[in-house]
């Protein structure tokens, strides 16, 4: 940060004057430009600025100590006025007719004109130019801090907006597993179930509308899956495209066939750190159009997803229980940020500019909706995303981080275990079971020459006439199923060999199945008559003796009113 001088040198000289008054620096005989230097010195004098700090109350202290113990001694300058007050800048003849060094109508007051205090900008994790308070470095270093009372403040139980400086340094409080409910542990299903979604595009696409999947294609890719979620089946839509794994080209989904490829091939573990960096750092998927009983208009207002997306993964390396499997409160988790961070969403602080519907239709505006907006939206956050992606354990209002979890916040090595990998077992009627320590690679191949057997555990595909057709139309040839299959196996199974000799032969091609009607006569006479009239012969097929022939089934009704015309009386059996 800036030193003492330069802050003062980018102070109005309003400032400087009344400032000049607090610490007893004469300026009458004081050029305006040397105001600032002179000033500095006195500012930096233990003794003057020990005098100064003594006149401060409890409460501006209190504040004071909040901002020197943030890092690099600096805090978000609306975050600073919403507990302490507007810091209100004053005109010089404002100064020497309200003289808010001498009687401050807030905290932020008392602190800013009396020097304590200063104002700047910079850069924020989005990019975007955002107000800060902060104290210079070099001035920060003569404060008494040691004279204040709130030096023990950690050991105290602070109320909502009080001297909140000490809360975002002390971990929450571990909770008691023995007193939850509804454990669900996290795993790495996502994997499993991206595998799936990557082999169903790669045989028929999908339709895609805005970030989700058309209703009718996410009804026939659901029953597939382990984790049958359709918010889920959306964020991994979004977490595909910005992994390269898919592709949307005229609305429809497509795998990535270079990204895809490369990806099914890589260990279980990558494949996960593999997606959660594209969600790290990827805005397709926008948390905040996705949190139940939230409705943002997004013509109304432009959103960064990444800011408040990296400002939860920071909260979650600083705040857990330092007990690595230690569970704690979510609504602990909550209010820890609302207390030191509110804004960590909004760098302007401003909560009347967002469009915000909840599930009455009302809109939420203020600082009074941050519960129902940002308190639901980090909630969100450790249900869905982190959970999905196999980061967060969660019960009914807790959470932990899982050895996963803390690697990806930074708090611990990305845990990189061996894959055990089993093999595809062929059965004789052509099933194939795939358990989840198969390779993701040989299931995504099984899946494109086999038919899905939905709802089997573990997987189970079959190879049939059907899928065999499916497969050549993608240009896998009944070789070389064979020959991955015996990859798995030491003998196919006879039936399954034959299956892929016939078809491989052609034989398959050259059968066709059609369902007839059989006409029989009494004599050989009539069905002459029959084929004698071209009113009944257009209807007849092969013949099959004598006294039988076919007919072709969708013309049965139409025969049946020409035999009445003709003369003739049917009578229908079945």
């Amino acid at each position: 940060m800036e030193t003492l001088l330069i802050a003062l040198q980018n102070t109005d000289i309003g400032v400087l004057y009344a400032l000049a008054e607090v610490w007893s620096v004469s300026t009458v005989k004081l050029a305006s430009d040397e105001v600032a230097p002179t000033l500095t010195n006195a500012m930096l004098t233990p003794s003057r600025a020990e005098k100064v700090w003594d006149m401060l109350d409890d409460d501006a202290r209190g504040a004071l100590q909040m901002v020197l113990a943030n890092k690099d001694r600096k805090m978000l300058k609306t975050q600073f006025e919403l507990l302490y007050g507007k810091l209100e800048k004053m005109g010089r003849n404002q100064i020497e007719r309200e003289k808010p060094h001498k009687q401050p109508k807030s905290v932020a007051q008392a602190l800013y004109y009396r020097g304590l205090i200063t104002e700047g900008f910079e850069k924020n994790k989005g990019g975007h130019i955002v107000p800060i308070v902060y104290i210079p470095s070099d001035f920060a270093d003569v404060l008494p801090i040691h004279k204040t009372q709130y030096a023990n403040l950690k050991d105290e139980v602070l109320s909502e907006g009080e001297n909140l400086h000490s809360v975002a340094n002390t971990p929450l409080e571990p909770l008691d597993d023995s007193d939850l409910d509804n454990i669900q542990l996290a795993d790495t299903a996502i994997v499993d179930d991206m595998t799936t979604l990557l082999a169903y595009l790669r045989l028929h696409s999908a339709g895609v509308e805005g970030d989700s999947f058309l209703p009718s294609d996410a009804e026939r890719i659901l029953p597939a899956f382990l984790k049958p979620e359709i918010e889920r089946l959306t964020f991994m839509l979004c977490v595909g495209v910005n992994a390269e794994l898919i592709h949307v080209q005229d609305g429809r989904a497509y795998p990535r066939r270079d990204g895809s490829q490369k990806w099914l091939g890589l260990p279980r573990w990558s494949q996960i750190k593999h997606l959660a960096d594209a969600w790290r750092t990827g805005d397709i998927y926008q948390e905040l159009w996705h949190v139940s009983g939230l409705f943002p208009d997004p013509e109304a207002f432009a959103y960064d997803p990444l800011i408040a997306r990296q400002s939860v993964l920071g909260f979650l390396a600083s705040l857990p229980p330092k007990n690595p499997k230690a569970w704690w409160g979510v609504q602990d988790f909550i209010d820890t940020v609302k207390a030191t961070e509110p804004h960590f969403q909004r760098p302007d602080g401003n909560y009347d500019s967002w469009y915000i519907r909840n599930a009455q239709n009302e809109y939420l505006r203020g600082f009074e909706s941050w519960d129902a907006v940002e308190g639901a939206l980090i909630e969100s956050f450790l249900y869905a995303p982190l959970h999905w992606l196999g980061f967060t354990d969660v019960a009914e209002d807790a959470v932990r981080l899982n050895a996963y979890g803390r690697g990806f916040v930074g708090l611990a090595p990305f845990p990189q275990p061996n894959d055990s990998e089993e093999k595809v077992r062929v059965l004789p009627d052509a099933t194939l079971t795939v358990s989840r320590k198969v390779s993701r690679a040989d299931r995504y191949q099984v899946a494109r020459f086999s038919e899905w057997q939905l709802g089997a555990e573990p997987y189970a595909y079959r190879i049939t006439a059907k899928s065999l057709e499916m497969a050549q139309e993608q240009g896998i040839t009944p070789a070389q199923i064979e020959a991955f299959l015996k990859r798995h196996t030491d003998a196919l199974p006879a039936p399954v060999s034959r299956l892929l000799s016939l078809t491989q032969a052609g034989a398959l091609a050259e059968l066709t199945l059609e369902r007839l009607i059989v006409l029989r006569t009494t004599s050989p006479e009539v069905l002459d008559r029959i084929y004698n009239e071209p009113s009944l012969r257009r209807y007849l097929g092969a013949r099959l003796g004598e006294m039988a022939v076919t007919v072709r089934a969708d013309t049965l009704e139409k025969f049946q009113e020409a035999l009445t015309l003709a003369g003739l009386r049917a009578e229908f059996i079945g």
